[in-house]
Formats: C-alpha cells, structure tokens, sequence
C-alpha cells in the first residue's frame, strides 16, 4: 500500500528539526518514471542499463530518491561514492535497483488534491532542466570533466523546495505569496521571514546526512563561488530564473557578462550562445 501524504503546516524549530524530518521523508516521483522503470522491470534481465540512466537522469526527484538511497548504504568508512547516476547503477546493480524501487508513488498522486502545489513543483522541475542544460553547455564548452556532475547538481540545486511542494505546501506557497505582494523581497529573505531558515542551509546540511558525494556537496555551496563549477551551477541557475517567460529580463546583460568571463568569451559570442545552450 502506497504511502498517504500528510502535510506540514506550520514551520519546525529549525534546520535541525528539518533535517530529522526529511531524512527519511518519502521522495514521489514523477508518473512517467515510476511507469518506464515498472516496465524495464518486467524483463530486468534485458535492462540496458544507459536506458534506465537516461530515464532516471530526465527526474529531478528520482535522481535525488537513488543517490539518498546509495548514501544510505555506504559503510562508515567508505569515503568515495558515486557521483553519477549512471555510476550509481553499475554500483548497486540493475536487479536490486528494480527490488528497491518498484511500485514507486507517484507526484501526480501525491498531490492530486493539490493544484497550486503541483504547478509550484512542476515549475521548479522545469526551471530545473533548464538550468541543467545551461551548466553543461558551460561545462563543454571550457572542456570540464565533470560536466555530468555538473549537469546533476544544477538539476537538484532546488531540491530543497521540491520536498517543501511535497511535504509542506502551504509554506511553499505563502513564500511566492509573500514575493508577490511585496515586489522586490529576495527569495532566501522570504524563506526566512516564513519558514526561520535559509534554504541553502538546508541543502547542504541534507546532502550532507545522506552521504551524498563530496563533490555534489561542493559544487551546491554557495560560499565556494570562486571555483569555476561552482559558478556555472551558480550563472546556469540564475539564467534559467531570468529567461523563463524570454530574453529580455533586464538583469540578462549582467549574466551575459559574468558568463562570458566564465568562459573567456567575448560578449556578443556569448549572446549568441546562450540560446542554443537553451
């Protein structure tokens, strides 16, 4: 029997009190995904393994579902861990993946009594892909070898407000709430004005008790922006929130700038990149 949603309705303590509570928090998935990964099931012996990856790599919360999973069974004293989706395969293997996560919830029903919640996370799932594309174009394009890795991070980087559609909707949307009527209030300002706490806080204090590889610990820490992945993650992010409804976000000349001197390109080569990367 598939577990029932029970939301949160009032902000916990703090980031602690937030941590214990999503540690071990069920993580839906997106219908298709739960759907494809039951078929590839019914002949898991034929799995392509690069087909499953593919599959799991287009779902934000499936990837995160799959990484908790292998930090979860890492030893104390393991310090490596798979960074990639793929390699998390080939770690845990392709039979015992269908064991773990067959007959997964789905987000659609998780929060079909939901409308604005499933709009607010769909829309963060979008802006997700889109700043995933981004920081991979970016990665080619200065020849990174962690462009994967970097793929990954930018699509998890919202994560945090993923679980917060999932398990506390109403204070996911008393924050765009908030944004909306009062023009110009930052996000991480109405985050805590509501909730107490600050969402890359959380981030990195969840990533850090599910084991999650060091690098993806690395590369979502804000505080690390002078590292060139860092600040592809950071500029793809930001990208993706500006060139959402288009190209003529008036903060886009900044992050034409800051991107162009990411990638030692000039500015209008970089303009015109920019949307092919999209």
């Amino acid at each position: 029997m598939k577990p029932e949603p029970q939301f949160l309705l009032q902000p916990l303590r703090d980031v602690d009190a937030w941590v214990r509570h999503f540690r071990d928090a069920e993580i839906p998935v997106l219908s298709y995904t739960a759907q494809q990964i039951d078929e590839l099931a019914l002949d898991e012996d034929s799995a392509d393994v690069n087909v499953l990856a593919d599959t799991i790599n287009d779902d934000p919360l499936m990837t995160l579902r799959l990484l908790r999973h292998v930090g979860s069974q890492r030893r104390g004293n393991q310090v490596s861990a798979p960074e990639t989706v793929l390699e998390a395969l080939v770690l845990i293997g392709v039979c015992p993946l269908f064991r773990n996560f067959g007959q997964m919830p789905t987000v659609q029903d998780w929060l079909s009594d939901s409308p604005e919640a499933l709009e607010g996370l769909s829309h963060v799932i979008v802006q997700g892909h889109r700043a995933a594309s981004f920081a991979q174009g970016f990665a080619a394009h200065r020849s990174d070898p962690d462009a994967s890795v970097i793929h990954e991070v930018a699509l998890l980087h919202h994560f945090v407000e993923m679980l917060f559609w999932l398990h506390a909707p109403k204070l996911a949307l008393e924050i765009i709430q908030r944004q909306a009527a009062q023009p110009g209030l930052r996000t991480l300002q109405a985050q805590k004005e509501i909730l107490g706490i600050d969402f890359r806080e959380l981030r990195l204090a969840l990533m850090k008790e599910w084991r999650l590889p060091e690098l993806l610990v690395q590369l979502v820490d804000d505080k690390q922006a002078r590292s060139p992945q860092v600040r592809s993650v950071l500029l793809a992010v930001r990208l993706a929130r500006h060139t959402t409804h288009g190209w003529e976000h008036p903060a886009l000349d900044d992050d034409i700038r800051d991107i162009s001197e990411l990638l030692h390109l000039g500015i209008e080569p970089t303009r015109r990149l920019l949307p092919q990367l999209a």
